[in-house]
C-alpha cells in the first residue's frame, strides 16, 4: 500500500500540470507550489511554529491557535500551509502568519527536503489533513507534533486491516487533540492512547466575532429594521430554493440578503436577472441609491458575511444539498436559528444542532418554504431556536485552552 500510494503521488506529479491547462483551480493548485520552496526559505535561522490546514473551514479552527501564539511567543514565526485553492486564494495575506504557502505533493522528496528547510519547533495538522510522507519525517526528526479539532471516522484508511502504513504514519504525533469521545475510541483501538476530547477550536473562534464590531452602515440602510433572512455561501442548488421562496411566497415587508460562494458576473447577474422582486448588488452601490427601497441585496465580494450575519433574522447555509456545508458556527454564534440542506452527516456541529433544534434541515422547495414561513410568522419560536444556537456555542467553548496548556510543555 505504501507503494502504491507513492505511485499514485508520483503519477499526480506528471498529470496535474497537464490537467492545470484545462483547470483553473488545478492550475492554480500547481503553480502556487511552484512558489512553496522559495517562500519556506524566508524562516531560514528562525524558529518556526508550522500549521497545516486544508481549505478554508481548517484555517478557521487554526486561527485560535494562531492568534495564541503570536501573543504569547512573539519569537517564533508561523508558517501557514494549504491543502486546497479556496483557502489558501482567500487567505493567502492574513497578517498574522509570518509565511503562507501551498503544502507540496507529499512524496518522499518533498518531504525531506520541506521538513530540513522549515525545520520547525512544532508542527500542529487540523482536523483530519493526514500525509503519510511528511507525517514520517516529522517522526524521524524527531519534531513535536500535534492534531487539532481532530474528526476520525471508521472508513478511513488507518482503521482497515490494509492500512498499516497510514497506521505507522500516526505514530509522528505527540498528542492528539479531537472533537469527540468516538475519535478518541476509535485511536484506542489501534493503541493510540495519548488523546484528549478536547472539542473544535472554531467555537472559540466564533465566539470572538461577538467582541467585534459588526455594524455596516450599508446593510443596515438596506434592513431598515425588517425582518431580514440572510443567505450565506450558496450554491445554484440552494438559490434555486430561495429564489421560488422569494418569488412566490415571501410577503412584502420580508427582506433577503444572499451571499453567493460563486461571485463571478455571470452566475451573479442570472441570479439577479431570475429574481423578480426588487434587487441590488453590492457591487452596484452609489451614494444616490435609496436602498430602503430594495428588497434583496446580493453581495457579489468576499470578507464581510460575519458582519452580515449580525444583522439577521434568519440565517440559511448554504452547500448542504450537495456540495458540502459550510460554516453554520458563525450565524449561531448570533443567537439566530439556522436553516441547511439535508446532507450534513459529516458536520459534528450540524449534526447537534439539528438534533436539539437549533438548526432546521430541509430538502425541497416545500420544506424550504414552510420553514421559512414559521420562522416568519411565530416570533417565539424563532427566538427559542436562536436561544439554542447561542447556548450551544457557549457551552462548547475551551478548546483552545487546552490546546494552548499543552503547547507550553514544548515550547
Amino acid at each position: 500500500m505504501k507503494f502504491l500510494y507513492n505511485c499514485i503521488v508520483f503519477i499526480s506529479a506528471l498529470l496535474l500540470p497537464i490537467i492545470g491547462v484545462f483547470h483553473k483551480k488545478i492550475k492554480l493548485f500547481i503553480h502556487g507550489r511552484s512558489k512553496t520552496f522559495s517562500e519556506i526559505s524566508k524562516l531560514k535561522n528562525f524558529k518556526t511554529i508550522w500549521l497545516h490546514a486544508a481549505s478554508l473551514g481548517e484555517f478557521e479552527q487554526a486561527r485560535p491557535i494562531i492568534e495564541d501564539i503570536k501573543k504569547n511567543y512573539p519569537d517564533y514565526k508561523i508558517l501557514v500551509t494549504f491543502f486546497s485553492p479556496s483557502g489558501y486564494e482567500i487567505r493567502k495575506n492574513y497578517n498574522l502568519a509570518d509565511v503562507i504557502c501551498y503544502l507540496p505533493l507529499d512524496s518522499k522528496s518533498n518531504a525531506r527536503k520541506f521538513i530540513k528547510e522549515v525545520n520547525p519547533t512544532l508542527a500542529i495538522f487540523i482536523k483530519y489533513e493526514f500525509w503519510p510522507n511528511l507525517l514520517n519525517e516529522l517522526k524521524l526528526k524527531e519534531v513535536p507534533t500535534i492534531l487539532v479539532s481532530g474528526i476520525l471516522r471508521k472508513k478511513q484508511l488507518f482503521f482497515k486491516s490494509y492500512g498499516g502504513f497510514m497506521r505507522d504514519s500516526l505514530k509522528a504525533f505527540h498528542h492528539f487533540f479531537v472533537q469527540d469521545e468516538n475519535s478518541k475510541s476509535l485511536l484506542s483501538s489501534i493503541n493510540f492512547d495519548n488523546v484528549t476530547v478536547a472539542g473544535d477550536t472554531r467555537f472559540d473562534r466564533v465566539s470572538k466575532i461577538l467582541e467585534q464590531n459588526n455594524s455596516l452602515d450599508f446593510i443596515n440602510e438596506f434592513k431598515n429594521d425588517n425582518y431580514t433572512i440572510v443567505a450565506g455561501s450558496t450554491w445554484q442548488e440552494d438559490e434555486e430554493l430561495l429564489v421560488d421562496y422569494i418569488n412566490n411566497k415571501a410577503s412584502e415587508d420580508e427582506k433577503f440578503i444572499i451571499a453567493p460562494h460563486n461571485i463571478k458576473q455571470e452566475p451573479i447577474l442570472e441570479l439577479q436577472k431570475s429574481i423578480k422582486k426588487k434587487t441590488v448588488l453590492y457591487s452596484q452601490l452609489r451614494h444616490d441609491l435609496n436602498l430602503k427601497e430594495y428588497q434583496v441585496f446580493i453581495v457579489d465580494t468576499i470578507g464581510i458575511l460575519t458582519k452580515i450575519y449580525a444583522t439577521a433574522d434568519v440565517a440559511y447555509v448554504g452547500g448542504g444539498l450537495k456540495t458540502g456545508l459550510h460554516n453554520i458556527l458563525e450565524p449561531a454564534t448570533f443567537g439566530i436559528p439556522v436553516v441547511i440542506g439535508n446532507k450534513y452527516n459529516k458536520f459534528k456541529e450540524a449534526v447537534d444542532l439539528v438534533k436539539i433544534g437549533g438548526c432546521i434541515s430541509i430538502k425541497n422547495k416545500e420544506e424550504f418554504s414552510q420553514t421559512f414561513i414559521n420562522f416568519k410568522e411565530e416570533e417565539n419560536f424563532r427566538k427559542l431556536t436562536g436561544v439554542i444556537n447561542k447556548r450551544y456555542i457557549k457551552d462548547n467553548l475551551g478548546a483552545t485552552k487546552l490546546i494552548m496548556n499543552y503547547l507550553k510543555t514544548q515550547l
